[in-house]
């Protein structure tokens, strides 16, 4: 896949595992990704995303696995996230 994660993810409300490991998507991770509030696994890595981590990711609170590594993102966590992660099994930002 080419281009970028389209604004439409919202839509996708029931969504619980989503990978786009190893693509060629650019740009930035769209902040409403935290609409995704069943999300428990998201794999974004081995892309080309700039820029920083959206704070929506600290709503994804059944978040279990996240991984984000091999990308050009800046910056840190959203101070939030480590509130509503406790349960997390995987972080990989690498």
């Amino acid at each position: 896949l080419r281009g970028s994660i389209p604004a439409e993810l919202e839509k996708l409300t029931k969504l619980e595992t989503f990978s786009l490991e190893s693509n060629e998507l650019t740009g930035t991770i769209p902040s409403n990704i935290g609409a995704l509030l069943k999300m428990k696994q998201l794999d974004l890595g081995h892309n080309e995303f700039v820029g920083t981590i959206p704070t929506g990711l600290s709503d994804l609170t059944n978040l279990e696995v996240l991984t984000m590594q091999q990308n050009s993102l800046t910056g840190t966590l959203p101070k939030r996230f480590g509130l509503y992660h406790k349960d997390m099994i995987s972080l990989n930002l690498n």
